[in-house]
């Protein structure tokens, strides 16, 4: 029997949210004000929240949930005992619309189940993405998850009516994915990757005559990798994040806790990683985005290349290197003082613009909104000069079972 269409949504949306490579970051504002349009680009999407404190969202769905792949980690795989659905063309065109014009959403994020063939799959994506912004003046956030092994045409083509695209990695290393989804190749996705790179490259040079490039995916590509199905350490994730974000220029990573589904294959195990460990993956991550470190060094001093889940990588990784610490607050650089457990990277400008006019004390760092007991411990300010953090025994245990006493060091 035909499922109707509002059990297609129901369907078709639940499969999605295993999706989590999902974001705005970067896509800038498709100007309805200047040309006839419907909708606009916020600065966030997927309910994020944007600097003046609203909360926009997008219609996250898969055009269908059948799929001729059987990967392991699927739920929608070939051989899942799972309820198909499918959408047409015009019925995700129509959804979205409808959607936006009831206020509901500003954008649509949009992936697929592989049918016939990829590039069946990828052009009938592509079709929607154009429908929307040629045929309707669509000027919300579009993102599209691409087909790795699509032609070069349509993964082009994509770019030219998508804020952003993403091509899943699937799983930390080469041999997790031979070994969970053999269907797919490593090679075909970072092929992919680097057409995209290439392309969103040059759309930001101008032509020979002087004229901007074509807009493409002005949000960058994304991706994601499944944490805790195979045996992967997070010293294997991160190295495999640092070679994605330098080959690539990803704009993300996202880090997706394996969650057991119904049905499952005997490769995958029985329970699902603690989310903690999701968290700890997405700290590292932000250490090596915004804070200069290495992912080599987040892990350096972790037993068998896990992080610690009792205390967040930048914490740990100062108790490694205690001998670093205290450092100078007047006199320290800015990389030194981004490794400062409690200092983030605005707190870290503002303590710098501050300096530049008098001698900081710990109390002037409570007026930047820094909480003072974190930093206490790893700061030598005027009138203060904590005990070295090597000269302490047990400091981690003291870090997580008394942390009132950081204010004697």
């Amino acid at each position: 029997m035909k499922h109707s269409l509002s059990d297609r949504l129901a369907i078709l949306s639940d499969a999605a949210k295993y999706d989590a490579s999902c974001s705005s970051s970067g896509a800038g504002r498709r100007d309805s004000a200047q040309s006839k349009g419907l909708g606009s680009t916020g600065n966030g999407i997927c309910h994020a929240y944007t600097p003046d404190g609203r909360c926009i969202s997008l219609l996250k769905i898969l055009m269908t949930n059948f799929c001729i792949y059987d990967c392991a980690y699927c739920i929608n795989r070939s051989s899942s005992n799972v309820q198909r659905a499918r959408f047409s063309v015009e019925e995700v065109v129509w959804l979205t619309l409808e959607f936006y014009r009831r206020n509901y959403i500003e954008g649509l994020f949009l992936s697929s189940g592989i049918i016939r063939s990829s590039d069946d799959t990828m052009a009938q994506m592509v079709k929607i993405a154009r429908d929307l912004r040629i045929e309707h003046g669509f000027r919300g956030y579009i993102h599209l998850k691409t087909i790795p092994n699509a032609s070069s045409a349509l993964l082009t083509e994509a770019g030219l009516y998508a804020d952003r695209l993403s091509i899943n990695v699937e799983m930390p290393t080469e041999q997790g994915l031979a070994s969970y989804a053999p269907q797919k190749q490593a090679v075909e996705i970072r092929q992919s990757m680097e057409k995209m790179r290439n392309c969103i490259d040059a759309s930001k040079d101008k032509t020979l005559a002087g004229r901007k490039a074509p807009r493409f995916a002005p949000g960058g590509q994304s991706t994601q990798m499944i944490i805790g199905a195979d045996a992967a350490t997070d010293r294997d994730i991160l190295e495999s994040s640092s070679l994605l974000y330098g080959g690539y220029k990803l704009r993300r990573v996202y880090y997706s806790a394996f969650s057991p589904i119904p049905d499952a294959s005997a490769l995958l195990p029985v329970k699902a990683p603690p989310l903690l460990r999701e968290h700890r993956l997405y700290q590292a991550d932000w250490l090596f985005r915004f804070y200069g470190f290495q992912f080599s060094e987040i892990t350096a001093s972790q037993p068998e290349g896990m992080l610690d889940l009792d205390l967040d990588p930048k914490l740990a990784w100062a108790l490694a290197n205690r001998a670093m610490f205290p450092v100078d607050l007047n006199r320290a650089s800015r990389e030194m003082l981004l490794r400062v457990p409690g200092l983030g990277v605005k707190s870290v400008k503002a303590v710098l613009a501050a300096r530049r006019y008098r001698q900081l004390r710990l109390e002037d760092l409570a007026k930047l909104n820094v909480s003072v007991r974190k930093v206490k411990p790893f700061l030598q300010a005027v009138g203060w000069s904590p005990t070295r953090l090597s000269d302490q025994h047990n400091i981690r245990q003291l870090f997580l079972s008394q942390p009132q006493q950081l204010f004697l060091l």
